[in-house]
């Protein structure tokens, strides 16, 4: 049975007594890091916003968990990929590093700021749905991965976690193409499934001091949950994430495939649980966003259901929606959409705009956009579900 420890971290100030005392329960630093090893800590660093908005890993966690590798002889480095748009360049990098409080944290702690541009295609023949990636070759190249996720709802996915953390080792620049291949949510979960056991870190810790709820994963509410979570499988540390927050198995994306596939564990039941019992984890009233339920049997529809799943989409999901006073004509939505649904208008340097029948619903516009100019507007059936 799976393990996931879990510990009160009531603030960033308490990081370091905390995570000693996660790691004490579970053998120690060693058991994941040994003398002389390179190992890659990889946060959730998806875009370039100050830490204090809890969009991503804290810079506490990452220092404490750096200073520990560090201490026990292994050589740590940091490393992530933004999303869509943002170039895997030295420049883009260093800026991502800065304004997030990375490049604090390594003049700190000595942690080194990996800004190396090379991918590398891998062959993962044990992959149920892909079996092919194109990955950050200094992650591959590394003795192993610590992986530092960020307790988040997520609009399309239900919530970010351990699992969909891994997506990071994807470089920005080919996350699109996943959108637009898996449009499914429990299909892109697979995708994400894959990849999570081709990674196969060695530690999943959750940054769950400061949560976010409502529509994240970078739009939502700042909650104060108060826990360090850690364990060795990000699957069940995803589990008990997903029972803290309250969010079913039925609307998790991640641990409906899990469950499809026959994995466990994906229910709270399956996970043996150190430190906190479930009672005293569980928030009664975290808002959470209730993504789309599976879609079974899509290819033995019949004609007139076929016809129908537009109008089923445009009424059971949110869509993005520009609001015009706010965009400045950036072009980072229409840059990094992965269906070239975005056009600026006034011959490319006015205000974006979404073509509905081309939106595939995958939310890359929403997340990305840096002035906060595209809301996710209710459809009919969506807002009767959710009133």
């Amino acid at each position: 049975m799976s393990k996931v420890y879990a510990v009160r971290c009531e603030d960033y100030g308490r990081v370091e007594d905390a995570l000693a005392e996660l790691l004490a329960m579970m053998g120690g630093i060693e058991r994941f890091a040994k003398p002389g090893e390179s190992i890659a800590l990889k946060p959730n660093l998806v875009h370039p916003v100050p830490p204090e908005l809890g969009i991503t890993t804290h810079p506490a966690v990452v220092a404490a968990v750096g200073r520990a590798v560090k201490e026990c002889g292994a050589r740590p480095f940091l490393i992530d990929s933004p999303s869509g748009e943002y170039p895997r360049t030295a420049e883009a990098m260093g800026r991502l590093y800065r304004t997030t409080g990375m490049a604090e944290v390594a003049a700190h702690t000595g942690i080194a700021l990996d800004v190396d541009v090379r991918q590398q295609s891998v062959f993962f023949p044990q992959g149920v749905l892909i079996k092919h990636f194109d990955v950050l070759a200094a992650l591959i190249e590394a003795d192993g991965v610590l992986s530092l996720c960020k307790l988040k709802t997520h609009t399309y996915m239900g919530m970010t976690g351990g699992i969909k953390n891994l997506f990071g080792a994807i470089p920005g620049s080919g996350k699109p193409g996943y959108h637009v291949k898996l449009r499914d949510p429990d299909r892109f979960a697979g995708m994400l499934l894959d990849l999570a056991a081709h990674i196969a870190p060695r530690l999943t810790l959750m940054d769950a001091v400061i949560g976010m709820e409502g529509a994240g994963p970078n739009r939502g509410t700042l909650r104060h949950v108060g826990l360090l979570l850690a364990s060795e499988d990000p699957l069940a540390l995803d589990v008990v994430a997903s029972e803290i927050i309250g969010l079913p198995v039925e609307h998790n994306p991640v641990l409906r495939e899990a469950r499809r596939r026959g994995r466990t564990p994906t229910r709270i039941e399956e996970v043996e649980l150190a430190g906190l019992s479930p009672a005293e984890l569980r928030i009664r009233d975290y808002d959470i966003p209730l993504p789309l339920a599976p879609a079974q049997g899509l290819d033995n529809m019949a004609w007139w259901q076929t016809a129908l799943m537009p109008l089923f989409r445009n009424a059971m999901t949110r869509k993005p929606h520009v609001l015009a006073d706010t965009c400045t004509g950036c072009d980072i939505c229409r840059a990094a959409c992965p269906q070239h649904a975005i056009a600026l208008s006034g011959n490319g340097k006015g205000r974006a705009r979404i073509d509905g029948s081309a939106c595939i619903r995958c939310y890359t516009c929403y997340e990305l956009c840096p002035e906060g100019a595209i809301e996710l507007r209710r459809g009919v059936l969506y807002r009767i579900m959710n009133a």
